[in-house]
This record gives C-alpha cells, sequence and structure tokens, in this order.
C-alpha cells in the first residue's frame, strides 16, 4: 500500500498526460482555463498542453499526500518533502516558461538528491539512513549495512543517468512511459536482487 501511495503523484501523472494526449484540444483549454495566470504570456499551444496539465496534476497530487498524511496526524518522511520542493520548483518552472525540459530533470534530481543524502550521511555524519529505515525489520552486521546503503546511493545515481538518458533521446511520451512502467520495474528488480544478497547476511547473522 505504501509503494501505491508512494506512486499515486506519479500514475497521475501518466494518466492524465495519456488523456491530454488523445484530447489536446481539451487539454489546452483547461490549461487556459486554470494555468493561464501562470503561464508566462497566459497561452500554451496544443502540443504544450498535455504535459503542463499531466505535471500541475502531479504537483496536486504531492501536495495532497502530504495534506492526507498530516489530517491524519502521521509522520511525512523527509524524501516527501523533498520530493514536493522538487517537483514544486521544476514543475512549476515546466508550467511557467510550457518547457517541458524542466519536468524531465525533476527525477535526476530526485534520485541525484536521494543518493547524495545516503552518501554525506554515511560518510560525514556517521550516519545509515538506510539501516535507520530497515533496521526494524533486518539485523545485519555493520559492513553489510555500509555496502547496502552506498548501493542504494549508487542505484540512485544510475537512475538519475538513465532518466536523462530516455528524456532527452527519446520522445516526450516514451519518456512518460518509462517513467511510470521502466522506472517502477528497475525499483523492482533493485529491491528483488537486494533481497536475494541480503538473505544469505541474515541466515549469517542468526
Amino acid at each position: 500500500m505504501k509503494f501505491l501511495f508512494d506512486l499515486f503523484p506519479v500514475i497521475l501523472f501518466f494518466v492524465m498526460f495519456k488523456w491530454g494526449e488523445g484530447h489536446p484540444e481539451a487539454a489546452q483549454g483547461l490549461v487556459q482555463q486554470y494555468l493561464s495566470g501562470l503561464v508566462s504570456g497566459g497561452a500554451a499551444t496544443v502540443s504544450q498542453a498535455p504535459i503542463m496539465l499531466a505535471t500541475a496534476v502531479a504537483i496536486v497530487a504531492t501536495i495532497g499526500q502530504i495534506g492526507y498524511l498530516l489530517m491524519r496526524s502521521k509522520k511525512v518522511d523527509v524524501m516527501l518533502w523533498v520530493s514536493l520542493a522538487i517537483i514544486v520548483v521544476f514543475g512549476g518552472a515546466t508550467i511557467y516558461f510550457h518547457n517541458e525540459t524542466f519536468i524531465k530533470w525533476k527525477p535526476t534530481v530526485l534520485y541525484w538528491s536521494f543518493g547524495a543524502a545516503l552518501v554525506i550521511s554515511q560518510l560525514v555524519l556517521n550516519k545509515n539512513l538506510i539501516r535507520l529505515m530497515m533496521q526494524k525489520q533486518l539485523v545485519l552486521t555493520d559492513p553489510v549495512w555500509q555496502k547496502l546503503n552506498l548501493s542504494w546511493a549508487a542505484f540512485f545515481g544510475a537512475m538519475g543517468l538513465v532518466n536523462l538518458y530516455i528524456a532527452f533521446n527519446f520522445s516526450t511520451a516514451f519518456w512518460v512511459n518509462f517513467k511510470l512502467f521502466g522506472f517502477t520495474g528497475l525499483m523492482l528488480a533493485f529491491v528483488i536482487a537486494q533481497s536475494l544478497l541480503l538473505s544469505r547476511h541474515v541466515k549469517d547473522t542468526q
């Protein structure tokens, strides 16, 4: 459920972009009606409307996630706050300048922020963020926790590079598809691979 909750803005982004792709004039009408005051020049072309509308929906969805958690008096993860800040800045730039380049950079900035946080926390602050998140579920030795933390940092670094390659070498439609299905698939594959490798270390510590 948490996985689906985290994916909520990405799913809505995908759905709204696909709808806008199939109904470009209607998407442009919605942009003109609801976003014209946020767009430089006050207008967007038919081709720009789907990504702008999808970006606006993703921003609202992320704000909604945080609002939902706060209303239920639940803790809002730091990563979610970081995600909100990044999507507001880069998504807002996409809407204002009606330029999809900014929102295409958003996943990379987010992944690299996560990766940098993991590395800096371990090497500078002597804190293992992955351990702090997972120590209630796993019992591992200190060297394994360190390797796990750095492997996640490397994974996020690689994901950021993959996003840039896909975003600027393929069509926007392909990037939107990959953003949901490709990155989700890569994340699941990485988690499964990590689980298989960790199972041996968990047994060794018991």
